[in-house]
């Protein structure tokens, strides 16, 4: 009993996609602490909502792509192609934490939290994920759905969705995702290609795709420095935090047009940038503190 009870978390967890869904609960818990000045009890409901929702939205991408997923090496043993869980059951479970999510975020986010969430649904869902299979660009608009929790959070912490500190830290959420996504279609393109995907391994070189990737990196290294220019932080400690960390991403990505020659490690440097977003969210988190 306790085997199968296991089993099924697991099933719900990988269907849920529960390590990128933390991530995006992450980033809503930002947008609340610099909207509400600090940590309290009123955050717990919108990132549930967020993380509930955002299960939803991945349980349904699973539904959307088992045929392509049953191609791949890295995908093929995942629920559906597997065969452990039925397509029906997944929509099931799917619109269950659709209407959940929602609706708690409703009560604490009000009208604008729900429509933002379900916004970040249907263009992760209806626009990005059948996109992606007419064109390698496609995560260029995906990125969106990155800048979407962020302005959740502040919502849920009495922000105005148009105040321009969210705005631009939406926007650094959004151009972080391009290169988190490229390096990502980087790291899988021969199996991209091999399921009948479009990828951007088939159509620039190495030398050309690193420059692009180097671009995209050195845009979110200075988006986010004009960070403080905003009033999003003013403490010292924050300013150095976020200038250090730009300057460490500069540095290490700039290897990819120094060296063109050598040999792209794409899962190491979508680590890096990864690490990049997390030391930001720390020195954002931290700023009402300091």
């Amino acid at each position: 009993m306790i085997n199968k009870l296991n089993n099924f978390l697991g099933l719900l967890a990988e269907l849920g996609k529960v390590k990128i869904t933390f991530a995006v609960a992450f980033t809503t818990i930002t947008g609340y602490v610099l909207a509400k000045g600090g940590f309290d009890s009123g955050l717990l409901l919108p990132t549930l909502g967020i993380f509930i929702l955002a299960c939803g939205s991945s349980a349904i991408n699973h539904f959307q792509e088992q045929s392509t997923d049953a191609i791949m090496d890295r995908t093929k043993s995942r629920p559906l192609p597997s065969g452990r869980i039925k397509p029906g059951t997944v929509l099931f479970i799917a619109l269950s934490w659709v209407i959940l999510g929602s609706w708690i975020l409703f009560i604490s986010s009000g009208f604008i939290g729900m429509q933002l969430g379900l916004l970040a649904l249907l263009w992760y869902n209806g626009i990005y994920t059948p996109l992606k299979k007419k064109t390698a660009f496609a995560v260029v608009p995906g990125s969106v759905i990155g800048a979407i929790p962020p302005a959740v959070g502040w919502v849920a912490g009495g922000g105005d969705i148009t105040d321009p500190r969210i705005l631009l830290v939406a926007f650094f959420f959004f151009i972080w995702q391009v290169p988190h996504f490229w390096l990502l279609s980087l790291k899988y393109g021969k199996q991209y290609e091999e399921a009948g995907l479009p990828s951007i391994t088939s159509i620039y070189s190495q030398r050309q795709i690193k420059r692009m990737t180097f671009v995209w990196t050195l845009a979110t290294a200075v988006t986010v420095t004009m960070v403080p220019y905003f009033g999003v932080v003013s403490s010292l400690v924050s300013v150095i935090l976020i200038l250090l960390s730009s300057i460490w991403l500069m540095i290490t990505f700039s290897v990819l047009v120094i060296k063109p020659n050598a040999e792209l490690n794409p899962g190491k440097y979508f680590m890096k940038i990864n690490y990049f977003a997390l030391m930001i969210m720390i020195s954002l988190l931290l700023e009402p503190y300091l």
